[in-house]
């Protein structure tokens, strides 16, 4: 209340003054009274007037849109000045900061993996991320305003907007027909929607993927136990002579190695996707692991194929000893298995020009067709299933190395042509291949 008795005092003192300055001057000219009412009543009309010169400045100012500085003024309207001003400056900070957050809300909806788009009651595009335009097919500036299901136009989303039943997400085939998107919508504020996309083009191949293996695995398994489930009812029930016995005994227990060899397989699968990667850090000698290949291809092909292993004397790799084994033993045993007797098979360990490394395992066996190529390494995927069963694959052999051999970071290359054999080459990046020290180089092949 300082600014209102300072007011008063102001007021009652133009008073005082014009009125004595009006007597001084009524007096002179024989008019006292009427010189002093007059004189207090120009003081006051001074006083108001001073007072309104600095109120409509600090009007102009706010007028003006608060450009420059505050008039730098005392009393009632300084402090005026000074408090709007300050008002006016926590309301800016306080608007920054909720730019500012609404930005730092807008990037991290941009950088979801799912796509976010804002519709109103009428169901136009309000907002859309990066992934929704993506998802949809939507031009993020173009199309705003327009209404969604006059641009996406499959029959699914279009019913699931307009039948307002959101309970449930809808799932249908992206309108730009790579892959397939699951929607969720929700209603927030007055008749506005949230449509959440989500890509689940991988869930759904991973599930189909997982159907497969369930339905692969039962019929593979289901098969040698009907076979000895037929022989176990046959011994049981007729007279067997001495040779159909060692007869059924022997096809039983060749399926019995068929399930176990299944089986043991299925394990090392799931042992591979469940552990961690092997480690960088721990050097195996590749000639252990060529000396190891050789030793189990000749046991395995007993003498029907020639079988020549060379290179990986001046080589180490970062990794698992038994999962790169298993990876090439399984190469060589295919090769040993489908390529004709007297055939050759070759293991090669080589060195590529970007530093990183292969090993290739060839043969001259039938060949595979080029159509075949992209989809061996699938589970239980057989290129002729009738011979892959007589030959006693399981299915999973080519699966197995795939994933020992990304679990080292590498790949698979296949290359083949009918009737004149095929090669396999596990490629090991340069991070986990080194030369050992005091061995002379080995020859480098392009990459």
């Amino acid at each position: 209340m300082d600014w209102l008795l300072t007011r008063a005092l102001a007021a009652v003192v133009a008073v005082l003054l014009g009125a004595g300055v009006g007597a001084i001057i009524g007096g002179a000219l024989g008019t006292p009274t009427f010189g002093a009412a007059l004189g207090a009543a120009l003081g006051a009309a001074a006083l108001v007037t001073w007072d309104s010169a600095r109120g409509r400045a600090v009007l102009d100012w706010l007028r003006g849109g608060q450009v420059g500085q505050r008039p730098r003024q005392t009393g009632y309207w300084g402090e005026m000045a000074y408090r709007i001003e300050r008002g006016l400056r926590e309301r800016d900070s306080v608007i920054e900061q909720q730019r500012e957050r609404l930005h730092e809300f807008l990037e991290a909806i941009e950088a979801s993996p799912n796509g976010v788009l804002l519709v109103d009651q009428a169901d136009q595009i309000e907002w859309c991320n990066s992934t929704a335009a993506e998802h949809f097919g939507l031009d993020r500036e173009r199309d705003l305003r327009q209404r969604v299901t006059n641009l996406v136009r499959a029959p699914a989303f279009v019913t699931h907007m307009q039948g307002g039943d959101f309970a449930e997400a809808v799932v249908f085939p992206a309108p730009n027909g790579r892959g397939t998107l699951m929607v969720l919508v929700r209603r927030y504020g007055d008749g506005m929607k949230l449509v959440l996309s989500q890509d689940i083009t991988e869930r759904e191949r991973a599930e189909a993927m997982r159907r497969d293996f369930v339905a692969n695995v039962s019929h593979e398994i289901r098969t040698p136990l009907t076979v000895l489930a037929g022989f176990v009812e046959t011994m049981a029930r007729l007279p067997l002579t001495e040779v159909e016995r060692q007869r059924v005994l022997t096809v039983m227990a060749q399926q019995t190695d068929r399930m176990q060899s299944l089986v043991g397989d299925l394990l090392t699968l799931a042992q591979l996707e469940g552990s961690p990667r092997p480690p960088t850090d721990r050097w195996l000698a590749v000639s252990d692991l060529m000396q190891r290949t050789q030793a189990d291809g000749l046991a395995l092909s007993a003498g029907r194929h020639t079988l020549s292993v060379s290179g990986g004397d001046d080589a180490e790799i970062a990794g698992s000893d038994t999962e790169l084994l298993s990876a090439v033993g399984n190469l060589v045993d295919n090769a040993v298995r489908y390529t004709p007797e007297g055939g050759h098979i070759d293991v090669q360990w080589r060195w590529r020009g970007d530093g990183s490394a292969e090993i290739a395992v060839a043969d001259n066996g039938p060949g595979i067709a080029r159509e075949h190529l992209p989809r061996l390494t699938e589970r239980f995927y057989r290129v002729d299933g009738s011979r892959s069963r007589e030959t006693g694959g399981t299915g999973l052999g080519l699966s197995i190395v795939k994933h020992v051999v990304q679990r080292h970071g590498g790949e698979v290359d296949i290359s083949s042509e009918v009737g004149k054999g095929t090669t396999f080459k596990l490629v090991l990046p340069a991070l986990r291949v080194r030369r050992r020290a005091g061995v002379s180089a080995e020859p480098v092949s392009p990459a």
